[in-house]
């Protein structure tokens, strides 16, 4: 049966410790046994007892049939002290702390600069002195783009992005409130004044296309294209229009070291404690509202510029042909030259040569020329002339303009053997009879000659 139930008997309260509640009046037994929940006062009062003994206080007891009491009064700075050590061993152990091997710690006492620690463990004093932990092994990064206006009064967009460290945390703790806020604000205005003294095409193109527009300009034509360049694929697409003479930038690849250079110089003026790594150029461009419109002059100037390409091409590789035809023709006249001159020469040596042998035997001389002209005449012609004789009798000939295309070698050597003897036959003929007279056979021997045509 539980404790605290009706006829419990001898049960004990468990929070009683096996004895009734001390009073006045109170003794042991059941009588004094406690029925209810533990009571917290006397809990409270127990442990006040306790404290004011280990304090060296002594507390009430009640001991003798009288109710008397006895007491004596300890010292009254032993609690106090006790919680001032406490105190101070709290505040102690709260001062240690630890530096990591990328950071630096930046303490001030009382506000005031006082030290740059190093890694590793320290201690100072809590509520006295502060310490700021600066990291300066992070490369910190951000981008940003602005719209500005250039010297010939034109709005480009210009997107960078920077890469920095902290080079000194004393003055990146100290000397600005937000020393990220000021780097902005430094690049910003900065960039500003760069691209405010630079014309537009030179920020928003190369320093090749503004050397060559330069060129254009001054020359009042497109540049020489080189010999050896046949496709217009090689040739450089000037898009852009004259650039501003006076100009801060040559082209865009100038602008991020100009902003970089200019920047770190800001920076060290400000003792910011930041150090640049790199200032990248992502983009330049014309704003979004006339952005059609100056593509729509690129692409124009695009145009213009590959037609002129093409057309410099072209001529460059038809010149090597035209050249080579010329030279051709050249060395086709002089050879033609030269065989005309040697065929002269030969000419006039064979007449020469003719000549002298004229003059040893004239009549030799003559009859072989009448032959050999005769032979190279008529040996050229299809006809074949057929002496008949006197009795004017038909007879069989040969086909020798058949036998020619015939192609065969030997019928070819016996036709051309026949028609040289019938031609020494009509010589000789011609040569013994006399020329003029009334003699009827002559006549007929001269008019007796058929000429037929060879199938």
């Amino acid at each position: 049966m539980a404790w605290n139930e009706p006829g419990g008997g001898n049960q004990q309260d468990p929070w009683s410790g096996g004895g009734g509640r001390r009073g006045s009046g109170g003794g042991g037994g059941n009588g004094g046994n406690n029925q209810g929940p533990p009571d917290l006062d006397e809990a409270l009062k127990k442990f006040k007892d306790k404290l004011n003994r280990m304090m060296g206080q002594r507390g009430k007891r009640g001991g003798d049939d009288n109710g008397g009491s006895s007491g004596g009064k300890g010292n009254p700075f032993i609690l106090p002290g006790v919680l001032v050590i406490i105190a101070l061993l709290i505040w102690a152990g709260s001062g240690f702390y630890v530096v990591d091997q990328s950071e630096r710690g930046v303490v001030l006492r009382f506000g005031k600069y006082h030290e740059t620690v190093e890694p590793g463990l320290h201690w100072n004093p809590t509520f006295i002195d502060q310490v700021a932990m600066v990291n300066v092994t992070e490369v910190r990064s951000f981008t940003q783009t602005s719209s500005m206006l250039t010297s010939d009064t034109n709005i480009v967009t210009v997107r960078l992005s920077v890469q920095y460290q902290v080079s000194n945390p004393r003055n990146y703790v100290l000397n600005v409130r937000d020393p990220e806020a000021s780097l902005r604000n430094a690049l910003d205005a900065i960039l500003r004044h760069v691209v405010g003294a630079s014309g537009m095409q030179n920020v928003l193109t190369s320093t090749n296309e503004v050397d060559e527009v330069k060129e254009i300009d001054k020359a009042g034509d497109v540049p020489d294209i080189p010999a050896d360049v046949t496709d217009p694929g090689e040739l450089p697409i000037i898009t852009m229009t004259p650039p501003v003479p006076d100009s801060l930038l040559s082209g865009r690849e100038e602008l991020g070291p100009e902003v970089a250079k200019r920047l770190q110089e800001t920076l060290t003026s400000y003792g910011l404690g930041l150090e640049l790594q790199a200032v990248n150029l992502e983009t330049t461009q014309a704003p979004e509202a006339v952005q059609d419109a100056v593509d729509d002059v690129i692409r124009s100037r695009e145009d213009r510029q590959r037609l002129i390409n093409e057309a410099r091409a072209y001529a460059n590789a038809l010149q090597p042909r035209t050249e080579g035809e010329a030279q051709r023709i050249v060395e086709e006249a002089t050879g033609y030259k030269q065989s005309v001159v040697a065929e002269a020469q030969g000419e006039t040596s064979r007449f020469l040569a003719v000549l002298e042998e004229y003059q040893q035997a004239p009549e030799v001389t003559r009859q072989r020329l009448y032959l050999d002209t005769i032979s190279e005449v008529l040996g050229k012609n299809r006809k074949a002339l057929i002496d008949m004789g006197e009795q004017n009798n038909s007879m069989i000939y040969l086909p020798l303009d058949q036998l020619r295309k015939s192609g065969s070698t030997q019928g070819a050597d016996k036709t051309d053997k026949l028609h040289l003897d019938a031609l020494g036959s009509v010589s000789e003929q011609v040569q013994n009879e006399p020329l003029s007279g009334s003699d009827s056979n002559t006549s007929e021997r001269q008019s007796g000659g058929i000429t037929r045509e060879g199938r």
